[in-house]
């Protein structure tokens, strides 16, 4: 490309850009142009930048387009803003999206747990080949049960809460692939299901579920959201719709990758009743309910301010000046 014929041809479009951008007042009509004209700027500066990476041309018209870029997006947002909005908006709305191949997930789940821990309890053989009469009897009368104590309250809600995360982080990246999240979930279905035969198999069915339930609640609805949100990003690169495929996965990947940030304080706050909760010599009904009531508290989030935010238009994606142009405008 000739910078300087390139130059010659468009400065009359480019110096219109710049006046607009310093006029103090600006009309309906104005602002229209302005955004007409920053829009092919734009994409004059991206054949630029294609062509010589600095330019004096390039870096001319880079800061034309960066004061008209303030004319329409103003002063950038404080730091409460932007989080108040991420917390009030952006995340409620992305967990709202998922909300019915999270409780799918769910029901999978427990299908399989269920059939892989009934096949195993029904024939003595199958348990057997998990250990030794005296290890599973340990592994049901100690083991299990000393998990939840044996390291100090911090250190144990710290370990549970970054393998958990870790985990929810990777079915969130890894789920454009399509089948990291079906083995995940498979994976973690069947080794309830055999936790649960094992236990049985000792009758110590009724523990298997009193030490999980405070806890296990949240930490596997937020596993199952991680999933939903990984499979989500592999079905809009899949069936893209009118977008191309580019396009589609950009958009639900930004907006579903939030959801991982929002796993880590849900999975922490499982962490912390997993560590405080499950060890202590309350009633059973009591430890529950606080699970419930942590669970209930997400849920709401989920499906009432996510679907109220959903409803006023959003989908979790940054805002559009943030996230740049998706089409090129010629000038």
């Amino acid at each position: 490309m000739d910078l300087e014929a390139h130059g010659a041809v468009n400065r009359e479009r480019w110096d219109e850009l710049d006046r607009l951008a310093r006029r103090r007042h600006a009309s309906g009509a104005d602002v229209d142009r302005l955004l007409t004209l920053y829009q092919s700027g734009a994409t004059d500066l991206a054949r630029i930048r294609g062509t010589v990476r600095r330019s004096r041309t390039g870096d001319s018209l880079s800061l034309t387009l960066f004061r008209a870029r303030l004319r329409f997006t103003g002063t950038p947002r404080g730091t409460l803003e932007t989080v108040t909005t991420f917390f009030a908006v952006q995340l409620p709305s992305a967990l709202y999206r998922i909300r019915w191949l999270s409780l799918t997930l769910a029901a999978v789940t427990a299908v399989i747990a269920v059939v892989s821990g009934v096949w195993i309890s029904s024939d003595p053989q199958l348990v057997s080949t998990f250990g030794s009469q005296a290890a599973l009897h340990r592994y049901a009368t100690q083991d299990f049960i000393d998990y939840y104590s044996d390291h100090s309250l911090a250190g144990f809600t710290g370990k549970v809460w970054t393998n958990n995360a870790f985990i929810a982080a990777e079915m969130v990246a890894f789920g454009v692939t399509g089948l990291f999240v079906p083995y995940s979930i498979m994976g973690n279905a069947v080794n309830l299901g055999v936790s649960s035969a094992i236990m049985h198999s000792q009758g110590r069915l009724g523990d298997f579920f009193l030490y999980i339930a405070p806890h296990g609640q949240l930490e596997l609805y937020s596993v199952f959201m991680a999933g939903a949100a990984g499979l989500m990003i592999f079905w809009s690169w899949l069936v893209p719709g009118e977008r191309t495929r580019g396009q589609a996965l950009a958009e639900d990947g930004r907006a579903l990758v939030v959801v991982a940030i929002g796993l880590v304080l849900t999975l922490l706050l499982s962490g912390i009743v997993e560590g405080t909760v499950t060890r202590q010599p309350w009633p059973w009904a009591v430890k529950i309910g606080i699970g419930s009531v942590a669970l209930a508290a997400v849920l709401v989030y989920q499906w009432v301010v996510g679907g109220r935010a959903y409803r006023a238009g959003a989908r979790g994606d940054v805002e559009e000046f943030d996230r740049g142009a998706t089409v090129l405008v010629a000038g």
